[in-house]
């Protein structure tokens, strides 16, 4: 929007870098980010969903690298977790009723 807001309508769009998107990065820098990466260290993107496990079965359904199957969570939310081509986790949450 360009006045700092977010959008409040659906349509943004997401870029998401690989942790060391710095073309001036050192080949250590590259493999630590690597190894932090495959470990499940680094932080993903959340996404709200109205149907945690129809949005489960089609992304698997769609050859997405699944990291955690729809669970109930404690604090409130039903979710699951997958990997996208880039290594970065993409987290699905739905809210559960009360």
């Amino acid at each position: 929007m360009g006045d700092g807001r977010l959008p409040a309508q659906p349509g943004v769009e997401i870029v998401l870098e690989p942790p060391v998107a710095d073309p001036n990065a050192s080949a250590e820098d590259r493999a630590a980010a690597a190894q932090l990466l495959a470990k499940g260290l680094l932080r993903g993107v959340n996404f709200r969903t109205e149907d945690c496990d129809a949005t489960f079965e089609r992304i698997r359904a769609a050859g997405g690298e699944v990291l955690q199957e729809p669970m109930d969570q404690f604090y409130g939310v039903r979710d699951c977790a997958f990997r996208d081509p880039s290594g970065n986790m993409l987290r699905f949450a739905q809210p559960r009723s009360r």
